[in-house]
């Protein structure tokens, strides 16, 4: 768990992440935010990712091994949706930070359906400067990248963009992406914004492991997201999707339990005459069983200012259940036949 706690867990081979996360957010009584995660961490690699929600789970803890060090942990990542909150960063990513920040939320949702409500999901046009680590040592050397569908492309030096000249680094096919830590410590890398693309079998260092590095925060995530959507594109947005009406029922939930009264509300009833108001939350009754009136006190309307209320009558009863009138007087016998 994110606050360091542990929880045991059964997990039918068949329950995807989603599934999962819905059983721990129940059972730890926490809210139903769309950042709530289940993370894999390898201290190996020291490496992270974040779990699809329509992934099964069990079958990728199998590709771990016995003798795997890796965690799972439960824990909020604000990053997860990130895109899908705020689109205009990740496609309309040359323009102006400033002006991104002030998109209107109708425009934000425009190009979210221009971009995966289609006949096919568009992914952000990135590319830019990264440094890429060579296999087996501790040197970085810098490249040009771009982002395409199938996978991460470079130019090889001395070539252009033309797309005959690109180098493929990596598919997307059988390789995750993951963020990495203290790699510059490690590895002696630019910057601390690295992130890995590997199989997720590999759990060690291996030739088949890509390592590149950013120049700040903001690239590393433009980077991550738009790789995600590239590899798992529509599964992606559906998975949103059904984050946002998970919170949103619950939401309704709350509001209804916390604003519910205890009785609906209804017309203000007259009072007859001999009679006296119930009090909140109970029911007058009068002889014979007839209600007077079943609504709180707070809803009966006010008296006038010179109201003087009279005396109670003596078969007129006030309780919170149900009462019966008195029983009929025993006969007269007193006077005998004639």
């Amino acid at each position: 768990m994110c606050d360091g706690s542990f929880k045991m867990l059964l997990v039918d081979e068949r329950q995807s992440v989603g599934g999962v996360l819905d059983v721990l957010m129940e059972k730890t009584h926490c809210d139903r935010a769309l950042d709530w995660s289940l993370c894999e961490s390898n201290p190996e690699l020291q490496t992270e990712r974040i779990f699809e929600d329509h992934e099964p789970l069990v079958e990728r803890l199998s590709l771990w091994g016995r003798s795997s060090k890796n965690t799972i942990t439960f824990v909020s990542r604000p990053e997860k949706y990130s895109l899908f909150k705020d689109p205009q960063v990740f496609y309309m990513w040359r323009n102006c930070s400033d002006a991104l920040g002030n998109t209107k939320e109708k425009d934000k949702q425009l190009l979210l359906k221009e971009n995966f409500e289609g006949d096919s999901v568009r992914v952000p046009d990135l590319e830019g400067v990264l440094y890429q680590k060579e296999s087996g040592k501790r040197k970085w050397n810098q490249r040009f990248f771009l982002l395409r569908a199938s996978g991460i492309y470079y130019i090889p030096k001395g070539k252009n963009k033309s797309s005959i000249h690109l180098s493929c680094l990596v598919r997307f096919e059988n390789v995750n992406i993951y963020r990495a830590s203290g790699y510059k410590q490690r590895y002696r890398a630019p910057t601390d914004f690295c992130f890995v693309l590997k199989h997720p079998h590999l759990q060690q260092e291996s030739e088949y492991t890509k390592v590149l590095c950013c120049e700040d925060k903001h690239t590393l995530s433009l980077w991550v997201s738009s790789v995600r959507v590239a590899k798992y594109g529509a599964a992606l947005y559906k998975n949103f999707q059904a984050g946002v009406q998970r919170s949103v029922t619950q939401a309704a939930s709350l509001h209804l339990l916390h604003h519910t009264p205890g009785a609906p509300p209804a017309t203000p009833c007259a009072v007859r005459s001999g009679t006296t108001p119930a009090p909140a939350g109970s029911t007058a009754v009068l002889s014979g069983g007839s209600t007077v009136c079943g609504i709180p006190g707070d809803h009966l309307p006010e008296p006038p200012p010179d109201f003087i209320p009279p005396a109670p009558r003596s078969d007129t009863v006030l309780t919170g259940a149900p009462s019966f009138p008195p029983p009929p007087p025993p006969p007269d016998t007193r006077h005998s036949h004639l």
